[in-house]
């Protein structure tokens, strides 16, 4: 069998790039490298090899054609399954915090906007983000790569019904805040105080009805330019800065 053709079957299982390759062989993830011949990054190589890591050389079309001519940066990690956190190991994690924040995210769809908003995620201290487990981007190589690594430190839950999982955070005490453009409180002049879950809508058509309805407080980005809405990582990135800093 060639190299690579065995991996290809798996590509959901793949990620690459070499800050993403490195925080998945720190967190024990990593099957097995695929490694550009010729690659330079020795740091990287001796982690792997101190893991007891198989590597193995190959030419750069077969990096190219497995990362879909992606960034690959000249290695390929073959990595265990995406195990996704459950609701109730994310509340786990937030008792005995004061101010816990939960993400919730609405059919966002696009996998470079999930990497970015997971990378976010981490850099504000979110203990968790929840998914719907369809008509939503899941975790694949991109998300990871775009993530540079928060994927190994933010939990990720799937759900079949996001207003099921509001109702299982409010009875956990968690206050709902949607972002909405058609809402009439800046997210600046709210309070955010106790327990906090931010939702966010897809790029297309925002947050769905049902779920601005289940929600406390509905909070808007105010728009002062020529365009009437934000990509939503970088919404996303905006709001949990808010939020975070208004903790006390």
């Amino acid at each position: 069998m060639k190299h690579g053709d065995a991996l290809k079957k798996t590509r959901a299982n793949l990620i690459y790039g070499r800050i993403p390759v490195k925080s998945s062989i720190e967190a024990n993830k990593v099957k097995k490298l695929l490694v550009q011949k010729g690659f330079s990054e020795q740091s990287l190589l001796k982690l792997a090899k101190d893991k007891n890591i198989l590597i193995e050389y190959v030419e750069p079309s077969v990096l190219a054609s497995l990362s879909k001519n992606g960034n690959h940066q000249g290695v390929i990690a073959e990595v265990e399954e995406y195990k996704y956190s459950t609701l109730e190991d994310i509340l786990t994690g937030c008792q005995g915090k004061k101010q816990p924040l939960i993400l919730i995210l609405d059919e966002v769809e696009d996998p470079h906007n999930l990497g970015a908003i997971i990378r976010s995620c981490d850099a504000f201290g979110v203990d968790g983000i929840i998914l719907k487990n369809r008509n939503q981007v899941q975790i694949n190589m991109t998300v990871v790569k775009v993530s540079t690594g928060a994927i190994d430190h933010v939990k990720i839950c799937q759900v079949s019904n996001i207003s099921n999982a509001i109702k299982v955070l409010k009875d956990s005490g968690f206050w709902i805040y949607s972002s909405d453009g058609s809402a009439k409180d800046d997210y600046d002049k709210v309070k955010y105080d106790g327990p906090t879950a931010l939702i966010v809508g897809s790029e297309g058509n925002g947050i769905s009805r049902l779920v601005l309805e289940n929600s406390d407080f509905i909070i808007k980005i105010p728009m002062l330019g020529h365009v009437n809405s934000l990509n939503v990582s970088v919404a996303t990135g905006i709001l949990l800065s808010n939020i975070r800093s208004s903790f006390k």
